[in-house]
């Protein structure tokens, strides 16, 4: 398995930031801007880690570059299915990450579920 979806599954996010290059982006479904940098990534991915239930990892695709791990979970009563579009660098750091989630309900729940999510960890 490709190492960030190890230390996803393994719910090990220390490993997950020390494999995120400094200035990593990550594009949402959910919103139209990535957000970048290995500290707001690290904020949505422990977001997301708390709010996706029953997830796992049901195959991978790999290319020079890039790796794509495909996965289901739920958010509630919906079921997902998406992919994590993982991109490295010529040192294996992770530069990009790029999710994709359908169908759209289930993505609609996941937003209102990570909106919450994210304002529990944000200082008010």
């Amino acid at each position: 398995m490709n190492p960030f979806g190890a230390a996803v599954l393994a719910n090990d996010m220390t490993a997950v930031a020390g494999l995120l290059h400094p200035d990593v982006t990550f594009s949402s479904p959910a919103v139209f801007k990535p957000y970048r940098g290995r500290d707001a990534t690290m904020q949505v991915l422990a977001a997301a880690a708390r709010t996706f239930e029953d997830f796992g990892y049901i195959g991978e695709t790999h290319g020079p570059g890039v790796d794509v791990l495909r996965f289901r979970a739920r958010v509630g009563r919906y079921e997902l299915e998406g992919v994590d579009i993982v991109s490295t660098d010529e040192d294996g750091q992770i530069v990009d990450i790029t999710v994709m989630i359908r169908p759209l309900r289930a993505l609609e729940a996941l937003v209102a579920a990570m909106q919450q999510a994210l304002a529990q960890e944000s200082p008010e």
